[in-house]
């Protein structure tokens, strides 16, 4: 059994539409197209099952790169869940963070001004 994955996909694809791109190269296993846990809203790729390995590496030639609904499709052998590429180490947003802390306000930039007296809060 070898899992397909389907990149790049149109939003409105369905899993009749990608069984009709997969069968003619061999028989279809299980399909499960992934949707966003809040909306429900297809998030663009889908993985497709294959029993035979060979059937499923003739689909992957054929298909990746193939137009489908507008689009390119990126169809390659899926991964184990824990063997993605690392993304950047530095935490959020891909900014460097330049040892500000979270927010990038720094306490040492107020450190010899003198305080404003605050108003009473009654």
């Amino acid at each position: 059994m070898k899992r397909v994955f389907v990149g790049n996909l149109n939003f409105q694809s369905t899993e009749a539409d990608l069984t009709a791109l997969f069968q003619p190269f061999g028989l279809v296993g299980r399909i499960h197209i992934v949707t966003d846990r809040e909306t429900g809203r297809a998030r663009g790729f889908a993985f497709v099952e294959m029993p035979n390995d060979a059937e499923a590496a003739k689909a992957i030639a054929a298909l990746d790169g193939k137009e489908m609904g507008g689009r390119n499709l990126k169809v390659n052998e899926a991964r184990p869940k824990g063997e993605h590429p690392q993304r950047s180490s530095s935490g959020g947003g891909g900014r460097p963070r330049g040892g500000r802390g979270r927010s990038g306000f720094s306490h040492e930039d107020y450190r010899e001004s003198a305080r404003q007296p605050r108003e009473p809060r009654w």
